[in-house]
């Protein structure tokens, strides 16, 4: 694959992150492996997106540096699902990787990420997200197997490069054929305007590429590294609570639309194997006089009744809904797609427009 063949997308909306945005571009720069360009989508914040107009200006790939910054609003409603689908309607790479913007990638990140694309049948790769702890240590009660709660790798994840049912999205990547076949992401399961910490956009999609391109292989390989930041908001038991309860809402919603089989077949593993064996090793601790052990096993039981009061909770909502506040058509499925794709030939941006306001 060339090394100018690669798309960037950075998701930002806020000016209180605007060191963390710089210095996630700053690492996409310094890569081993350069990148076609950097899009970084604003999201229904003019006042941000004037600044990091201005801060990029002429920083079209000819000069210093050499890798574009180019720099556009999300054309959907609010959230990280629409803003995704803006930059990737305008990507002009053939991979379109995606990246946090308060974590920073290690100089291999793309290197590493993109080797595995050498197989045609390889549609997306995701990496390994390590949590950089705003206290400067990992909450002595916060279970290594609940990292998925910060945006993280977590214990329980296939070792080395390895085939998974969905990647990541904080730090994955796609063919650009992926979305051609599949379409982008719903808008109505994540993070999309809700207060609550929601997830699983990532999970619908790859489900759904799935079931479009049944050949698909979809891997996460562990050496495409980040750093990812955690707010000391973030390392309460507070949050932890809301945000399972927010994943077990969001799973709710995707296996409305993949089925309850595919919807968990991953979190069953996890479930009956990864959290029994965590829980076991927090008491294991505790009889050994280690910190926090009875904690972090007190957290794992927490985190599996609080997920499945979630789900419970939000199944009777999705059951009570109208046909598909977010439910997503493709060809495959029916003739009368709801899911426009896009082509080099169309106006990249009406596809992000019809297809976010589609998914409303």
């Amino acid at each position: 694959m060339p090394p100018t063949d690669i798309s960037v997308i950075i998701c930002v909306y806020t000016e209180d992150r605007w060191d963390d945005i710089l210095a996630a571009v700053r690492s996409v720069q310094r890569q081993s492996l350069p990148a076609l360009e950097t899009l970084l989508v604003v999201d229904h914040n003019p006042a941000l997106l004037d600044r990091i107009g201005r801060r990029f200006a002429g920083h079209d790939g000819t000069g210093r540096g050499g890798m574009a910054v180019r720099t556009m609003a999300n054309e959907g409603p609010r959230g990280l699902s629409a803003g995704r689908n803006t930059g990737i309607a305008v990507a002009r790479g053939t991979v379109v990787a995606f990246l946090d913007d308060d974590a920073v990638a290690e100089p291999d990140w793309l290197r590493h990420m993109v080797s595995a694309y050498t197989d045609p049948r390889v549609l997306a790769v995701g990496g390994r997200t390590v949590p950089v702890w705003a206290s400067g240590h990992r909450p002595v009660w916060f279970p290594p197997e609940f990292d998925w709660v910060v945006g993280c790798a977590y214990r329980g994840m296939p070792p080395g490069r390895a085939p998974v049912r969905n990647v990541l999205g904080g730090n994955a990547s796609f063919r650009r054929t992926a979305f051609d076949a599949a379409g982008g992401f719903a808008v109505g399961i994540g993070r999309d305007g809700d207060a609550r910490p929601l997830g699983c956009e990532e999970t619908e999609f790859c489900i759904r590429l799935a079931r479009v391109r049944p050949e698909a292989v979809l891997l996460v390989d562990d050496r495409a590294v980040i750093h990812h930041k955690v707010p000391a908001a973030r390392e309460h038991f507070a949050y932890f609570r809301r945000r399972v309860y927010a994943e077990g809402l969001s799973k709710a919603r995707v296996t409305r639309h993949a089925g309850v089989r595919k919807g968990l077949e991953s979190e069953r593993r996890y479930a009956t194997r990864v959290l029994p064996a965590g829980v076991l090793r927090g008491l294991a601790d505790a009889l050994r006089g280690r910190p926090g052990g009875v904690r972090r096993a007190g957290a794992i039981v927490t985190g599996v009744v609080t997920a499945a009061v979630g789900y419970a909770v939000g199944t009777v909502q999705t059951r009570r809904r109208a046909s598909g506040a977010w439910s997503v058509r493709t060809a495959a499925a029916t003739a009368d797609t709801t899911v426009a794709r896009p082509s080099p030939a169309e106006g990249n941006g009406s596809w992000t427009s019809t297809y976010a306001g589609q998914m409303r």
